[in-house]
């Protein structure tokens, strides 16, 4: 797969409704992608990704870092937000402006307005990374929605039930898309199959995805 080569650049960004809370905003942030790349890349130079280690002791096959007031991480003492950095010991780089309209924006397109993320999780995909199926309920606000956007090589998104035993639908999410969940979605399973080999123009072999969230 070679991600956007056989589509039009000035195709016009469109939503397409998943469930009552979630929504499919098919090349939402396309026409952003550079300003977006550059901003992350002004995050890693301060924060650099990293292979984080789960409670259960195996290394994530996606690397990871964060910007915002918060930061997602995980080690032996579990999952939690943290406002500290901690290879560094250093708070995360703050949220660039452009991200955080970029999510207020998507939101407010999916029917969420006044979303005020303090927390966006940068995750980077190399061919054969994946995410396994889980919810996100380290936040404890609940009644935020969570805003996805994907640059780079495409990706199969799982989207499940309540239940982890639910069936699973599977999105293709390709540059520039953006998928928001919350209300009465919140809590439904998710994650990402394995990402296939293929070159993107901007990102190569890689996929990045941003995940913005309110932790409190």
């Amino acid at each position: 797969m070679s991600g956007d080569l056989f589509q039009l650049d000035d195709e016009a960004p469109w939503p397409e409704r998943l469930g009552p809370g979630t929504v499919h905003l098919h090349a939402f942030a396309r026409a952003e992608a550079p300003a977006v790349l550059a901003a992350i890349a002004a995050v890693e130079g301060r924060a650099p990704f990293r292979h984080m280690v789960t409670p259960g002791g195996f290394t994530m096959s996606v690397a990871m870092t964060n910007c915002g007031a918060q930061g997602w991480v995980s080690d032996a003492n579990g999952y939690r937000y943290s406002p500290v950095d901690p290879l560094s010991g250093e708070p995360w780089p703050a949220m660039p402006a452009m991200l955080q309209a970029l999510a207020r924006e998507a939101a407010a397109q999916a029917g969420f307005p006044g979303f005020a993320p303090d927390a966006c999780l940068i995750n980077r995909y190399a061919p054969g990374a994946r995410m396994s199926l889980h919810q996100d309920r380290d936040e404890r606000n609940l009644a935020a929605p969570i805003v996805s956007v994907s640059l780079g090589l495409p990706a199969v998104f799982l989207l499940g039930g309540m239940s982890r035993r639910d069936p699973q639908r599977r999105i293709l999410l390709e540059h520039g898309d953006a998928i928001v969940w919350g209300g009465e979605d919140r809590l439904r399973y998710h994650g990402v199959q394995p990402v296939k080999d293929g070159r993107h123009g901007l990102l190569g072999a890689l996929r990045i995805n941003l995940t913005f969230r309110c932790s409190v």
